[in-house]
């Protein structure tokens, strides 16, 4: 990666900022509305422009006379389509990743893999766990009449990014959406501004028709205006909790609009005295620090069997205070890059402290390193219980251990949250993993493997404040489409119900 220049003099972006309305970039006003650094190296600028409110309107618009024709094309078109897509994407695929990582600090392998899932999910989707999920089909219904099931697109979809997997979670919405034939508006993280762009430009080049994939850039204003907007059928949320009560609340005068929240998680990860404890230890620190701690699935409560604590404890801690720390595009081994900007940063420090004031113990501590850039290291604190008021997501890379005596107070402390995005336990005996899986409240729930880290050929999704129930990843299409039933006669010869008197002299004109 080369160590100055912003986004478009890098040659990661094929033009300067802009919002993409009906096929056409238009070039957003100078300003800082909307601004991107480096976060190894914040005054190194990546994207940097103003906002333009009125361009809400005018992209809803530009979708809403778009989305009639896609559907219309059918589905074999749009496939064509998507094809093009998983090609651009690939080709593209180096650069994308060195947009992720100067935008938002991960570490380049992570933002590698994360441009290269961009094609699979084409795959994905058109594959039968997804695509088939909205298959049209046809039952008999008489002699000459069936009944049909088949599926229509909401409309208008409005996409929100989060800053943390800037394109491929909003890709792993708008594929299945583009498949069903909706419209598309993606409002990206103003965290990452750049990456959004990309996806833009990619698809123009991939030969998306005008209006069907739409750009607005903008930071809470511009994204409060879109989920207001009275032309969109839809509002696809990957982000925190906070917003996406916001974005509940926006939308109570509108139960027809279809709201699928991907949100946050206080994920638990629960050790057993019979679980492989080298396999327990690697993983949980790999979920509880990858990504430097900002996935909506790192694990960010232990619970450890009291006949294994000590032994686990102590090699945890030694696992977390050896990670090495550095910027994403690093040619030394690094595990963590930085925070995506000072306040994520602020936010850990600040956590640990109130734990720390509440009782916890401080066994590793999180600090800010000394060097330019939002470098923190890990953390790791121990607390007695974990309770529903100290539980909120931290998103950074700040572990808590507590230690139970019984796999029923274990359960128990893994549901002593208001999220329920991912679990884990680590156990060798069956019976325990059945316990756990029934009896724990998450939407992905794992055995002897950490919580970070899902297959887009699964669905993925929580409840609680993690979601409503709307599961992305394989799953995702339902959202995107509704079904219609239709029941249709092939014959004429009607029969005329008991009761009712036709003759057919009365059709004589």
């Amino acid at each position: 990666m080369s160590n100055h220049g912003t986004a478009l003099e890098r040659g990661f972006l094929d033009g300067p900022p802009a919002n993409l309305i009906d096929g056409k970039f238009l070039p957003l006003p100078a300003g800082d509305a909307i601004i991107s650094r480096n976060p190894a190296a914040p005054d190194e600028i990546a994207f940097q422009s103003g906002e333009r409110l009125e361009d809400v309107e005018a992209t809803v618009a530009a979708a809403r006379r778009a989305q009639p024709a896609w559907f219309a094309m059918g589905k074999a078109a749009r496939i064509e389509v998507l094809l093009r897509w998983k090609e651009v994407t690939a080709a593209r695929a180096p650069r994308m990743a060195e947009l992720i990582t100067l935008e938002m600090g991960k570490v380049l392998s992570e933002s590698r893999f994360e441009a290269g899932a961009l094609a699979g999910k084409v795959d994905i989707t058109l594959g039968e766990h997804s695509a088939g999920r909205i298959a049209d089909y046809e039952v008999a219904a008489g002699e000459t009449k069936s009944g049909l099931c088949r599926y229509k697109p909401h409309g208008v979809m409005a996409v929100l990014g989060p800053f943390n997997f800037p394109a491929h979670l909003p890709n792993g919405h708008f594929i299945p959406a583009l498949l069903a034939g909706n419209a598309i508006i993606l409002k990206p993280s103003e965290k990452t501004p750049g990456v959004g762009q990309a996806l833009a430009e990619m698809a123009m080049e991939a030969g998306i028709p005008a209006g069907i994939f739409n750009l607005v850039q903008g930071g809470p204003k511009i994204a409060a205006a879109l989920v207001a907007n009275q032309g969109v059928d839809g509002v696809l949320f990957t982000g925190s909790w906070p917003v996406g009560r916001r974005i509940l609340e926006a939308n109570l005068d509108n139960p027809g609009r279809i709201v699928a929240l991907e949100l946050g998680g206080s994920n638990p990860s629960v050790v057993m005295p019979s679980a492989d404890l080298r396999q327990a230890v690697v993983e949980c620190a790999r979920a509880a620090y990858a990504t430097s701690g900002q996935r909506c699935t790192c694990t960010r409560r232990i619970i450890v069997h009291a006949d294994v604590a000590d032994r686990f404890i102590q090699a945890f801690c030694k696992v977390a205070s050896t990670l090495q720390v550095g910027a994403g595009d690093s040619t030394d081994p690094v595990f963590m890059g930085p925070l995506v900007n000072g306040a994520a940063v602020d936010d850990v420090l600040s956590f640990q402290s109130d734990l720390h004031a509440s009782g916890g113990k401080i066994l590793v501590e999180a600090s800010r390193m000394d060097r330019p850039g939002h470098f923190v290291t890990p953390g790791v604190v121990m607390v007695d219980r974990f309770s529903l008021d100290r539980d909120r997501e931290c998103f950074g890379p700040l572990a808590q251990i507590t230690v139970v005596d019984s796999l029923d107070d274990a359960i128990e402390q893994a549901n002593a949250t208001r999220y329920g995005l991912a679990a884990s336990i680590f156990t060798g005996e069956d019976a325990e993993w059945d316990r756990f899986f029934g009896e724990c409240r998450a939407g992905c729930i794992n055995r002897n493997t950490g919580t970070a880290g899902a297959s887009s050929m699964l669905p993925f999704g929580g409840l609680g404040q993690s979601g409503n129930h709307r599961p992305a990843g394989a799953f995702s299409v339902d959202y995107c489409a509704y079904p219609v039933a239709s029941m249709v006669e092939r014959g004429s010869a009607t029969a005329v119900p008991a009761g009712m008197l036709l003759e057919d002299a009365w059709l004589d004109a």
